[in-house]
């Protein structure tokens, strides 16, 4: 009796799947590194990690889709619209708009496509890096009234599959949605949540799958899950150093692929099915691959790092299975690849694949397209069978059928058709072609971006781990892809399927995914697909923005808080001196955002007041804060994409961001990007904006309003910007510059009081044309040393630790504020004017009103005095104190807009310094 591929986990961790009897087979059970779920339920029938059969793969979703048909009835079956879940569900979703039969199918995307609009897009719930793109070719495809199918792997909790479809429906409004998975796991607290939700959009919402049940999770899994990850990655590690080693051996004796040197090393384990011809078993009770020479030619390590061939043994190592050289010499036009060697160079087939269809539903795959491709396959899979050089089978002039059958077995050669992430259906459509001839046994799988922890155990669902660069040029940047359940499997041929934007030096580099097959499978070809473009869209990509920059590595705050749309110039020596700074800018010689001030190091006096400041305000702040939440919720967007002004808006845009969560459930995504009075916003940060979300959700943070210059700076920016809402949320308004607020009163905010270290050691953002290109972000600094003097999550959770007491507080405030004329009237800048007339100063942007302004002035600027409302009170002891330690004479008045109003020395013309006589000098 064959052993479930979830015993494993289920014995160390004591997790059960209960309900329908197929569960077991069709799931099994993995780990990973997940802070919020350690487990991954594995499918066998998905066709993503474990190898199966394309006609089994194929036909699960077809059927799913015959399903959805006859719960439509044929009206409503012939207006359906199919879109499906990347980068798992692509083939999926494929295969249900096949059993609808005329329904166009359109799958989310993680590449966005420049000169695409995009229809929509969205975040899954669970990670703040999977955004997700709409991009049709034709707009109107998910404007019809006909029912939406809406298709992914699996139904856990429900929350992305309703989350697309609350978004959708506000913009897309229908009047029935039908949700298919393969397998529906939602929990009972969660099962009644779909009914209520139809009711709340007022639309009929059905569910279709092939089974259903729950997964038990005892108390404390999540964290002993978490210890055996780390326990096997800690193994993992270890293996790896050993390979390493054995592979210089290996090559320092000019012997490639002992069996020896590979036991030594603990090379790829047997994933499900027998040890391959000329297996033997390594230290660690590895099955290993005696036959890697056979591709390879050479073993060790390849020149970028990564063991060439890196595979997972025994205990989950990734380890060197030897470099992946081809007799033939490199592919023409390759070169070398980056990280030194030689590219690998396999064979290719050409496909003849037919002008003009799609490459798979990233911009939408209609039924004419199905036809011509469906027509086109039979004799793409004898080009790919004949250069494999299978010999023809008995069903090589067998008529087509429906419902393909899984042959093989025997004596047949073992082919594995992989796919590349996203592009899943055209290599599964090849796959059934090329098992319906009958030339070999044929599995299916597809590379991925999710890490897995592999363990080479029969119970285990995940047996080996293939490690490779990524090699399309993805919007998320570089990073490691995985090919599971590949390397030890017994395969003799591998076909990789890519389209030709994956066509890349990355995939043909020494340790990239053509060479780490080729040091596990005797026969490695390549068949490339031409990636679609639809007609309004340039050939070329444009270049790739990178995704936004994120603690710990940089920034003091967790990852999942905030985004920084910048780029990182930490080692860049940008700081000078005040007074320096100041002469520079008033001169004309240099503009602020060139260098940065010196971090100002608060006294132990200074930190006495700053913490003082945040008990006595913490609770009038987290109800500001709740305030303009809940008004951006009622007003602006339902999720609302937040996006602060770095760096004074992005304490207040983490604040807004746990409301949402503590108050709603809503895990919203929030981003900082630069903007610089006189030069405008980061543009290159807007269009990564526009690439990932949709425009109209973004909501603009900053922490106050002085007179409203940087709200000014956003609107002008905007206007090239189209889709883009330039109305800032801010949670003080003292200057009446905006409608969406906390509070218009003129208050202590504490993070004003400090620079980096109450926004997460970041510095104020730089702008400089020798460090800022035109396809780069602004940038700014992480000052990592100030480590032990940041106090930017103790503010967040002293606000946070308020927000139950003032709940009700926020109700009654939103209340009354969404029935006020809020109305901007501008007041604060009038009042700017006037001050800057009456002391002669006759330049606004020498005069910083309210407490947050004031202070900054006080921390960076050359101030020449401080206007004080009289008798104010603790909001401005801090204000005191610094005013006496630089000699600043504080005034009192008893009409001033303001409680305190920041003035810059108007005369402050020593002349720039540095070495052009121009630039501030950089210390």
């Amino acid at each position: 009796m064959a052993v479930w591929s979830g015993t494993w986990v289920s014995e160390r961790l004591g997790i059960e799947l209960t309900g329908d009897q197929r569960l077991r087979e069709l799931l099994g059970l993995a780990l990973r590194r997940n802070p919020k779920r350690a487990h991954l339920l594995v499918s066998n029938v998905l066709g993503k990690h474990v190898p199966q059969s394309p006609g089994v793969v194929w036909r699960s979703g077809y059927e799913l889709g015959v399903r959805v048909r006859e719960l439509l009835g044929p009206d409503d079956a012939a207006r359906a619209v199919v879109l499906g879940y990347a980068e798992t569900a692509t083939g999926l979703g494929h295969s249900v708009a096949d059993g609808l039969g005329t329904a166009p199918y359109l799958h989310s995307t993680r590449r966005p496509v420049p000169g695409v609009e995009r229809a929509g897009g969205f975040e899954e719930a669970h990670s703040h890096a999977t955004s997700h793109l709409l991009l049709p070719e034709d707009p109107a495809l998910l404007a019809g009234p006909g029912p939406l199918v809406l298709v992914d792997d699996e139904f856990s909790t429900g929350n992305t599959v309703l989350n697309t479809v609350r978004a959708l429906h506000a913009r897309y409004p229908r009047e029935r949605y039908v949700i298919v998975a393969l397998v529906d796991m939602r929990s009972a607290a969660d099962r009644g949540r779909l009914a209520g939700f139809a009711s709340e959009i007022g639309a009929r919402v059905d569910l279709v799958t092939l089974a259903a049940g729950t997964v038990r999770l005892p108390d404390g899994v999540l964290e002993r899950g978490q210890a055996l990850v780390a326990q096997h990655e800690a193994a993992d590690a270890a293996g790896a150093a050993g390979a390493a080693g054995a592979a210089g051996l290996a090559r320092a004796a000019g012997v490639a692929g002992v069996a020896g040197v590979a036991g030594v090393a603990g090379v790829a384990g047997v994933a499900g099915g027998g040890r391959p011809a000329g297996a033997a078993s390594g230290a660690g009770g590895a099955d290993v691959a005696g036959g890697v020479a056979r591709a390879a030619g050479v073993a060790g390590v390849a020149g970028g790092g990564r063991p060439a061939g890196a595979a997972t043994g025994a205990g989950g190592a990734d380890v060197a299975g030897g470099a992946a050289g081809s007799p033939d010499g490199e592919r023409p036009g390759d070169g070398a690849a980056a990280g030194g060697g030689r590219a690998t160079s396999v064979p290719r087939v050409e496909l003849g694949w037919p002008d003009g269809v799609p490459d798979g539903g990233r911009h939408g795959f209609t039924p004419a397209h199905r036809a011509r491709l469906n027509d086109a396959l039979p004799a793409m899979a004898a080009r790919v069978a004949d250069a494999l050089g299978l010999a023809p089978g008995a069903q090589d002039a067998a008529p087509e059928t429906a419902d393909p059958a899984p042959h093989g077995g025997g004596d047949l050669p073992r082919v594995l058709v992989l796919g590349c992430e996203e592009l899943m259906y055209t290599p599964l459509a090849l796959g059934v072609a090329l098992e319906k001839l009958g030339r070999a046994e044929v599995r299916f799988s597809t590379t991925t971006r999710s890490p897995v922890l592999a363990v080479d155990d029969p119970g285990y669902a995940i047996r080996t781990r293939l490690v490779f660069p990524a090699h399309d040029a993805p919007a998320d940047g570089p990073g490691d892809r995985y090919a599971y359940n590949v390397a030890g499997a017994g395969f003799d041929a591998v076909v990789a399927v890519v389209d030709s934007a994956a066509d890349t030096p990355a995939l043909h580099a020494p340790d990239g995914l053509l060479a780490q097959l080729a040091a596990h499978i005797p026969h490695v070809l390549l068949a490339v697909v031409p990636s679609y473009a639809p007609a309004y869209a340039p050939a070329e990509r444009a270049p790739m923005l990178p995704e936004p920059l994120r603690g710990p590595a940089f920034s003091s705050y967790a990852p999942e808080e905030v985004g920084w749309l910048l780029q990182d110039l930490s080692d860049v020596e940008l700081e000078a001196p005040t007074e320096e700074r100041e002469e520079a800018i008033q001169s004309g010689g240099a503009h602020y955002a060139e260098s940065l001030p010196v971090e100002y190091q608060p006294s132990d006096r200074y930190q006495a007041l700053f913490h003082a400041a945040l008990d006595t305000s913490a609770a009038r702040i987290a109800r500001a804060v709740g305030t303009v939440t809940e008004t951006v919720l009622a007003e602006r967007s339902p999720r609302p994409v937040l996006v602060s002004l770095a760096r004074a808006g992005t304490p207040v845009g983490v604040l807004m961001r746990r409301w949402a969560l503590h108050r709603h459930g809503l895990d919203l995504p929030h981003y900082a990007v630069s903007i610089v009075r006189g030069r405008g916003i980061d543009a290159n940060a807007l269009r990564w904006l526009q690439q990932h979300h949709d425009a109209a959700d973004v909501v603009f943070v900053d922490g106050w309003t002085g007179k409203g210059a940087i709200t000014r700076e956003l609107a002008a920016a905007l206007e090239d910007f189209p889709g883009f809402d330039p109305e800032i949320a801010v949670l003080a308004d003292p200057g009446s510059c905006v409608r969406t607020y906390g509070t218009r009163e003129d208050f202590l905010i504490p993070s004003a009081c400090l620079n980096s270290t109450v926004s997460g050691l970041i510095s104020r953002t730089v702008l400089r044309a020798d460090l800022v290109g035109p396809d780069d972000f602004h940038g700014a600094k992480f000052y990592r040393e100030l480590a032990g003097a940041d106090v930017s999550n103790s503010f967040l959770t002293t606000v946070t630790s308020h927000f139950d007491e003032v709940a009700t507080a926020v109700d009654a405030d939103v209340k009354e504020l969404l029935a006020t004329d809020r109305t901007p009237t501008w007041e604060g800048w009038a009042a700017v004017e006037r001050i800057s007339e009456e002391y002669g100063i006759h330049d606004v942007n020498l005069v910083k009103p309210g407490v947050g302004e004031t202070t900054r002035v006080l921390l960076r600027r050359v101030p020449w005095k401080i206007l004080a409302q009289r008798g104010a009170g603790a909001d401005l002891d801090h204000v005191r104190l610094l005013a006496e330690q630089r000699g600043v004479p504080v005034e009192e008045a008893d009409d001033l807009h303001y409680t305190c109003v920041g003035l810059i020395h108007p005369k402050y013309t020593r002349g720039a310094t540095g070495a052009d006589g121009k630039a501030v000098a950089h210390r």
